[in-house]
């Protein structure tokens, strides 16, 4: 089994990598650290956070906007070469990033791989620090980049590659949407049933409920659309926003969210709630995400919320 650390980072693809840098620092309110080519690289942890502050935790790239890339970091980073046999013996092809992927993606080591929908996946072995502050784009009182919510093609079959191949655990399930932790956090990733790949919603963590109604009323006035919220999720018990990107993608803060630790693993057991308005927010904000017509036959209304 494939040991994580930790989600790392996030690559989205964007038809204007000017407008999505206004997006990420305007809007979203992260630290824009460098500017490389077609890329651009944000910051949103506190040192205080985490004790350590990640090299970047998000990156526009100019090109697909279909084009999503998850990170994740690697508990023992000596067992790299283990990781990609782990994920060939279990009938997923892998590669070693180049020297250049590598360093696009500020990391000692790199396996490239895709999930059974086609979710494109990176295994990170001692990823960069940074040694300076945080200096938020503006201050929307984000945290920490907290978790991503995934589309699936056949959420149980891929809950068994993130469960049997890597050592998420189900925190709980809404409808057949399942939600991963790797660490304490209640989920760091989600499984929304789709008929495509990609990245549904990508969440930051912010100080308190102030920041997130500050958010709300702010998002407003600069005609971003709110999607969903606020609310509060009762999975996690988590209180949210979410609200609409560049290219579609939808982001999230929230504040609050549950941790299992690690005395309560061992009695833990995953809840199942039903795929209804209650079971996605206890105050009944109902989400208003888009549902694709070619979704439709495939989809629950869960499928697209939490």
């Amino acid at each position: 089994m494939i040991d994580l650390q930790d989600i790392r980072y996030v690559r989205v693809g964007t038809a204007d990598l000017d407008s999505a840098i206004a997006f990420g620092t305007d809007i979203l309110g992260l630290q824009l650290v460098g500017r490389e080519g077609k890329s651009a690289y944000f910051r949103s942890d506190k040192v205080e956070v985490r004790g350590d502050t990640r090299d970047h935790t998000l990156v526009y790239t100019e090109g697909d906007p279909a084009d999503h890339r998850i990170g994740f970091e690697l508990k023992d980073p000596s067992k790299i070469d283990a990781v990609a046999s782990a994920l060939d013996d279990a009938g997923f092809p892998v590669r070693a990033g180049t020297p250049e992927e590598c360093v696009s993606r500020r990391v000692r080591d790199l396996v490239m791989a895709t999930d059974p929908s086609g979710n494109n996946i990176e295994i990170v072995g001692r990823p960069y620090h940074s040694g300076v502050r945080y200096y938020p784009g503006r201050d929307a009182g984000v945290t920490e980049f907290s978790h991503i919510g995934m589309f699936s093609t056949d959420a149980n079959r891929d809950e068994a590659f993130w469960t049997g191949v890597f050592n998420a655990r189900v925190s709980d399930w809404v409808g057949e949407a399942p939600f991963f932790r790797i660490n304490t956090v209640h989920h760091s990733l989600v499984l929304f049933p789709s008929n495509r790949s990609g990245i549904q919603h990508i969440n930051h963590q912010v100080e308190d409920l102030d920041d997130v109604m500050k958010s709300y009323y702010f998002l407003k006035q600069q005609g971003v659309r709110i999607v969903w919220g606020p609310g509060r999720h009762p999975v996690s018990t988590a209180i949210m926003v979410y609200f609409e990107g560049p290219d579609g993608v939808t982001y999230e803060y929230s504040v609050g969210v549950k941790h299992i630790l690690p005395e309560q693993e061992a009695t833990y057991r995953p809840r199942q709630f039903p795929p209804e308005k209650f079971s996605l927010c206890m105050w009944g904000s109902e989400p208003g995400f888009g549902v694709e017509a070619s979704d439709a036959e495939t989809t629950e209304p869960v499928a697209h919320a939490v």
